[in-house]
């Protein structure tokens, strides 16, 4: 990315920075702080924590993934979707930061919680490094890696995602998934806190 481009800088129609609530809870975070990396800091902790991961989470229209809307909700995923059928998933989202003239990943999506449930260690930030997956458990087995990078946007590409999906998971999956989320007022009946977590 081109640290002079203002796409990437500025609000989108879903990353809605520019919305008075995430404003309002952007300002909360920092605590008055003046520092670009403490910001980036204390915004990523408490989206980390604050706003909880569930698989569970509409994923075919826009406004799933606006911020204010996430915000609203308390809860959110990397990339929306219902069970896949596979350990493949096609699209995950981070967020880069321009910090210190250089543009850092990160990955406040996997809540403290849920990392624990998954025996892994939730992934820390100091706004200096890259902080993008855990490729290892706490038991040291293989837990995760990136096997396809699909470059970086300046807003998110939900009808490119949708395509993808429908291509990796088959269109009738998805459209099921989809007529699911309808038939339920896009409200899941699935309550993934409270899951059984199978150890393979």
């Amino acid at each position: 990315m081109n640290p002079a481009d203002d796409k990437y800088l500025t609000p989108t129609a879903i990353i809605d920075s520019d919305h008075k609530a995430i404003i309002a809870y952007a300002r909360e975070i920092i605590r008055g702080s003046k520092d670009p990396v403490e910001q980036a800091i204390n915004i990523y902790y408490a989206v980390r924590d604050g706003i909880w991961y569930t698989p569970y989470y509409p994923f075919y229209l826009p406004e799933h993934y606006r911020a204010s809307n996430v915000l609203k909700s308390g809860r959110g995923y990397c990339v929306c979707n219902e069970f896949l059928g596979t350990d493949l998933f096609v699209y995950h989202g981070f967020v880069e930061f321009y910090l210190k003239e250089k543009w850092v990943k990160a990955t406040p999506a996997f809540n403290v919680e849920l990392c624990e449930r998954h025996g892994v260690a939730p992934l820390e930030f100091n706004g200096l490094e890259d902080s993008i997956f855990q490729p290892y458990s706490l038991e040291k087995k293989e837990f995760m890696e990136y096997v396809a990078d699909y470059g970086t946007y300046a807003d998110i590409p939900v009808d490119t995602i949708v395509a993808a999906w429908k291509k990796a998971y088959g269109e009738k999956r998805v459209a099921n998934w989809i007529a699911q989320f309808e038939k339920s007022g896009e409200i899941s009946s699935r309550d993934f806190d409270r899951e059984e977590i199978w150890k393979g």
